[in-house]
């Protein structure tokens, strides 16, 4: 994930600024992700085509880092961000779909950090390999409940954590990207500028890159998450669009001058993190020393922060009532640990399930995508409600509104049905908690139109379940 990047504002009793919440965004998008790019993009499309996916995917991430702009100030009294607006515009149902979807992607995109991590230290350790062997799934379950012990235990300074993790990040991608540049070789750029044989046609190599676009953006919705605390509510909106400005050119740039240093083929082939191997090529040992040593900060600060993230996600909405009550426990320390077990349980269970897909980065990426995908619809379709049913929303808010939604729906067409139903495998059973919450209320299961929105999830889980088994989709 791009990931990571917001803090546990809760344990401190401090307001966050504008420049605060605007660094925790940028740290939220510049993430492990973005040096995975070169090869994922490679992988699809050649220069042409990265042009053009980048144009799609900056146009349609700023129309949703516009929303959640117009949401801060339009509902000021909405403090969880995705899930709360998911709730507010199509019921309770589906705003516990939208927190458990937020929530899960948080888990799955915190497997691709250990998998990265793994992967560069196999590039000295073999037995690791790309991070998909059994001691690689070990030694990262390990890190898992590390950070499980070391969050639990209460982290107070996690803001000024967040950003030297920022800065230590950033640098060593801006070195990159000027780096790149001084080398570039034209004819090399202009060789990869329609893409190799294999990459199909240029639809097909634009559709090919979007769930990766859209794993670098995450966290563009990071200041919504904890607007609660915000010193000022505008802020939120404002930091939002801030922090997608300031970082859209830096992860179209180290997509592009790549292709200006290798034949995108052999880009395609190399082990991640990609952007290590692409500098290596251009000025020997040191520089994929020096990317390396920048990926492992960048993942250890972005788990910690989309860690707690995440927990920050299930406790909110038991704090709403729309998780088990057992979820809005807390220490003393103020760490809510049952939503902590349980984030940290769901990473296991997916990075023993990367060891049998057959790319273990790729398939943590966009499954991480996919499942933010629902919330981020749901979230553009509320502001979509709100430009038609609010006197002071103008066309200008319509407008936009309208292109974010239809932004996330091409998404959902571009992930493709495997990617759909796998989500849909976690997101049905889910719904025993949604139930359990029910219950502890004294209230009824589902109206009638719950009951259809379960419907089709079970359907979705059980043709997903026997499409795998079956072998008509795999991981």
């Amino acid at each position: 994930m791009t990931q990571a990047a917001t803090t546990d504002t809760r344990t401190t009793a401090a307001k966050l600024t504008l420049p605060t919440l605007t660094t925790m965004v940028v740290g939220s998008m510049v993430g492990a992700g973005v040096f995975s790019l070169p090869r994922r993009f490679a992988q699809e499309t050649g220069v042409a085509g990265a042009l053009i996916a980048w144009a799609v995917a900056g146009t349609g991430m700023l129309m949703l880092a516009f929303v959640f702009q117009t949401l801060a100030v339009r509902r000021p009294d909405l403090d969880a961000g995705v899930y709360a607006y998911a709730k507010a515009g199509f019921g309770e149902y589906l705003g516990f779909f939208s927190a458990f979807g937020y929530w899960a992607s948080a888990c799955v995109g915190n497997v691709t950090y250990w998998v990265l991590i793994m992967s560069t230290i196999g590039t000295i350790a073999p037995s690791l390999g790309e991070g998909d062997t059994v001691l690689a799934v070990v030694l990262s379950s390990a890190g898992l409940w590390l950070f499980f012990l070391l969050i639990s235990r209460g982290v107070k300074e996690a803001a000024a954590i967040n950003r030297i993790v920022t800065v230590a990040k950033v640098v060593p991608i801006l070195v990159f990207v000027i780096l790149a540049l001084f080398y570039l070789k034209p004819h090399v750029f202009a060789e990869n500028f329609g893409g190799a044989d294999y990459a199909g046609s240029l639809f097909q190599q634009v559709k090919g890159t979007m769930l990766a676009t859209v794993f670098v953006f995450l966290g563009v919705e990071g200041a919504s998450v904890y607007s609660r605390h915000a010193q000022r509510r505008e802020d939120v909106g404002r930091a939002t669009v801030l922090g997608f400005l300031s970082v859209f050119a830096v992860f179209a740039s180290v997509t592009i001058v790549s292709y200006g240093l290798m034949p995108m083929g052999d880009i395609a082939e190399l082990r991640q993190p990609s952007m290590a191997g692409v500098l290596e090529h251009a000025v020997g040992t040191w520089g994929k020393v020096f990317v390396s040593v920048g990926l492992i900060v960048s993942v250890l600060g972005a788990y910690l922060a989309w860690t707690l993230m995440a927990a920050e996600v299930l406790f909110v909405a038991a704090k709403d009532d729309d998780m088990p009550r057992f979820l809005k426990k807390s220490t003393a320390a103020d760490v809510p640990v049952p939503a902590l077990v349980m984030t940290t349980l769901l990473s296991q269970v997916v990075l023993v399930v990367t060891y049998f897909s057959d790319d273990a980065f790729n398939f943590a990426l966009d499954l991480t995508s996919s499942l933010t995908l629902i919330p981020f619809l749901l979230a553009a379709g509320f502001a979509v409600r709100i430009a038609l049913t609010q006197t002071r929303a103008g066309r200008g808010e319509l407008v936009v509104a309208v292109l974010a939604t239809v932004y996330t729906a091409f998404l959902i067409y571009a992930a493709g049905l495997k990617y759909l139903l796998v989500s849909l495998i976690i997101y049905a059973p889910a719904t025993f908690l949604f139930v359990k919450a029910r219950r502890e209320q004294g209230r009824s299961l589902f109206s009638a139109r719950e009951l259809v929105i379960l419907a089709v999830s079970i359907a979705g889980a059980v043709v997903g379940i026997v499409a795998l088994t079956l072998g008509w989709i795999s991981l």
